[in-house]
């Protein structure tokens, strides 16, 4: 085995503790440095880790012990993010989504192309049992030719949890933009890239209340969408039919299933690695699948711990930003879609990615 690839992280917010736990528990991954717009969380990170704290994103990305760029901060500041590691010759691995614009992510991988440098980006979920487990029953002919599948994820929104909740509600955000990169990475892996959408949303409410932290019971102004349904083609001819939304409190919706035409498959929530995966083959009954594909014991940061490998070994890494962009397209698309009334071809394409055996 190689050195481990040397880690900055940019952002040091909820969701870096995760990261914080797979690094640890992985050769291949070194934390070196972290920098956060709060110096204590930043010191906090650090003290934790290991590494040492970089006074601002410039800083670290020009360090020498550092090979690659965990990119943790808000939507809205990705690409700059992105940008300024891959100026620096640093790989990059991103929470989602990639950016928040198309412009913005064409401009991070025609950046990356030039610096020969690996750009991942998350969800890297979909590389786990359950998403992977689910691909190969696909595969494999056990539900036949996939004719449909079903997507939902719906939650009264995140106010009611996150201290800080506003950049859900502000342009990046929404359940679309926020949520949607697990679901529609997880169909893209299992049924290939969307050509076609249709969509329609909503925006029923103006503002939002925060609901815990030390900022309890102040309101703010809902900026995006939060109820976004609609209907994606696949290039395969499935249809997928989604529902992201921040205004329901309760359903008894599925997260993902997969119809064919000799039987269906219930796919566990693309939020996780793992999860149960049932078939119902067609004359018979929901059975338990067992585990047969993906990273088993996987946890945020498994994307970038494969970037790591694919660097070493020469291949591609899996959780693209090739995929991530084009996630994002369809995304905007079905946004796009709502706003127009009407049927929208999504421009870019990406090769379904390779399975995780």
């Amino acid at each position: 085995m190689g050195e481990p690839l040397r880690v900055g992280m940019v952002g040091a917010g909820k969701i870096s503790g995760q990261y914080l736990d797979t690094i640890a528990k992985l050769d291949t991954l070194r934390l070196t440095a972290v920098t956060d717009l709060d110096a204590d969380r930043a010191g906090e990170a650090a003290e934790r880790s290991g590494a040492q704290v970089a006074g601002s994103v410039a800083e670290l990305v020009a360090r020498d012990d550092v090979d690659a760029v965990l990119n943790l901060t808000i939507p809205a500041v990705h690409a700059e993010v992105a940008l300024a590691a891959i100026a620096a010759g640093k790989h990059v691995y991103g929470e989602k989504p990639l950016a928040t614009t198309r412009e913005e992510a064409a401009a991070i991988l025609a950046a990356a192309r030039a610096a020969g440098v690996r750009v991942g980006s998350a969800p890297d979920t979909v590389l786990g049992t359950g998403t992977q487990t689910a691909r190969k029953a696909v595969d494999d002919g056990l539900i036949g030719r996939p004719v449909a599948a079903t997507a939902f994820m719906t939650t009264a929104g995140h106010e009611a949890w996150h201290p800080d909740p506003e950049f859900y509600y502000r342009p990046g955000g929404g359940p679309l933009l926020d949520m949607g990169p697990y679901y529609l990475s997880a169909l893209v892996h299992l049924l290939g890239p969307v050509v076609k959408v249709t969509g329609a949303a909503s925006t029923p409410r103006a503002e939002r209340e925060i609901g815990s932290g030390p900022r309890a019971g102040e309101r703010f102004a809902v900026e995006v969408d939060t109820h976004v349904t609609g209907v994606l083609e696949h290039a395969g001819g499935a249809l997928s039919t989604l529902v992201m939304s921040f205004d329901i409190h309760a359903a008894h919706l599925p997260r993902i299933e997969v119809h064919g035409t000799a039987g269906s498959l219930s796919v566990p929530d693309p939020n996780g690695f793992d999860g149960p995966v049932e078939l119902f083959a067609a004359g018979g009954s929901w059975q338990p699948l067992p585990v047969s594909a993906g990273y088993r014991g996987a946890g945020r940061g498994t994307g970038l711990a494969d970037l790591a490998d694919a660097v070493a070994d020469g291949r591609p890494h899996l959780a693209s930003a090739e995929l991530a962009e084009h996630v994002l397209d369809v995304m905007l698309t079905l946004l796009d879609s709502a706003h127009a009334g009407q049927a929208l071809p999504v421009a870019s394409s990406c090769e379904r990615p390779a399975p995780v055996a």
